[in-house]
């Protein structure tokens, strides 16, 4: 358990090198090749995070702004991702789940019934979250770990179905999204595409990157649009004018440098896709494998950011009118690009569709954050979570987005009250 927590503690921009660089020496790659394609990667989910940083830098302040302004007074606070994460690594189950998803997805392999080789390590914690829910809810460790094993297959299934489509859109080949709070969703978005086609009037609507550039000219560029979108979300914040100029100009700095951060990771993921590919072609002739991989390298498409960026308000406005709600978004805005993934691509790209599946999502999204917000309190209370000052019950946005882990938790959940 040390050995392993000192390795997670470094973090997903150190963990995925090492990873890359070993699977590339098992894959016969020359050391240089490999240790090149690792650093790559791992230079890219710096610079991606450090961009997303600057965005949750600059929106979350805006946010509480906001919530100031319009007066929103709702008793849990959002404390973003690192709740769940601290929920997950705070449980005895740690070791044993990944032993078991590291074998489900060796057996998986070996047996197609997956073609996703997951090394995404880091986000393991999403299936621990599983774990550690239903151990607390049922005290049994056993029942946990399970719980996770059943997550891990889910997801892994998951990642299969969506892959074509996140290939496609992305330009991604040979990767797949086994990435929980993401593809949990997919299902979900893909039918409500195949809704609104059946939808007069709305069926006809169309509005991805290209057709506001045309209709737009310079406005539908990304980098003016991020600078449109953040001035706005900063006259919403009812800052001085100087603040909107600063918010809009570091906005139309996160349109402009996420993609080129993704592309810094696709050159050192190609490679090791493309050998991986030439490996499985000779010891497994007709066997395709996905490589499984983190969701952040979606996050550098122009109309996933654009789409993020106006449910930042939305988001706000239907946790002061959605009654039953209780959590105030602030700290996990920052991650709605990840949330917007599954609306953009089901949707090809149409901003319309996208907002409208958005919005429905965060409803959901809102909704179980609260039921999961006492749950979570406890929990968090456990370990070593440090609390907001004045926070009595604390949730997030990102606790709310996974939906397997609550579907399999809730299942959970009935079974004791029966038995």
């Amino acid at each position: 358990m040390s050995v392993l927590q000192y390795i997670l503690d470094l973090g997903s921009s150190v963990v995925m090198p090492l990873i890359i660089t070993i699977l590339g020496l098992i894959l016969g790659q020359k050391f240089s090749k490999a240790f090149r394609s690792g650093m790559t990667i791992g230079i890219g989910f710096i610079g991606i995070n450090l961009v997303i940083g600057l965005m949750g830098d600059f929106v979350s302040p805006a946010a509480q702004a906001m919530t100031q302004r319009f007066g929103m007074n709702l008793s849990v606070i959002d404390v973003g991702w690192p709740v769940s994460a601290s929920i997950a690594f705070g449980t005895q189950i740690v070791p044993f789940v990944f032993l078991i998803c590291f074998v489900l997805n060796i057996i998986m392999l070996a047996t197609n019934t997956t073609k996703t080789l997951n090394i995404d390590i880091w986000n393991y914690w999403h299936f621990i979250l599983t774990g550690a829910l239903v151990q607390f809810l049922t005290g049994s460790m056993i029942a946990g770990v399970i719980a996770s094993g059943i997550t891990f297959i889910i997801i892994m299934k998951l990642a299969d179905y969506s892959a074509p489509r996140v290939q496609e859109y992305f330009g991604l080949p040979g990767v797949s999204l086994p990435h929980t709070e993401t593809v949990s969703w997919a299902p979900i978005c893909i039918l409500m595409d195949k809704v609104y086609d059946k939808i007069p009037g709305i069926n006809k609507i169309h509005f991805d990157g290209e057709t506001i550039q045309k209709r737009f000219g310079i406005i539908g560029e990304p980098m003016v649009l991020g600078l449109i979108l953040g001035a706005g979300l900063g006259a919403l914040a009812g800052y001085e004018p100087n603040k909107i100029i600063t918010l809009g100009v570091n906005m139309a700095a996160v349109m402009f440098i996420l993609p080129r951060m993704v592309r810094i990771l696709m050159e050192g993921l190609m490679p090791l896709s493309e050998d991986a590919k030439k490996f499985l072609a000779k010891k497994f002739p007709g066997k395709e494998v996905n490589i499984g991989m983190d969701a952040a390298i979606a996050t550098g498409s122009p109309m996933v950011i654009s789409a993020a960026l106006i449910m930042i308000p939305v988001t706000l406005l239907l946790a002061v009118i959605l009654p039953g709600n209780r959590v105030l978004p602030l700290v996990d805005l920052a991650t709605l690009p990840f949330f917007m993934i599954w609306p953009v691509v089901a949707s090809k790209g149409n901003l319309f569709r996208s907002l409208i599946t958005g919005t429905l999502m965060m409803i959901a999204i809102l909704y179980i954050a609260t039921n999961l917000a006492g749950t979570a309190t406890l929990i968090a209370q456990s370990t070593d979570f440090t609390f907001p000052a004045g926070a009595k019950a604390i949730s997030s946005l990102d606790t709310g987005a996974h939906l397997v882990p609550y579907i399999i938790y809730k299942i959970a959940e009935f079974f004791q009250m029966i038995f």
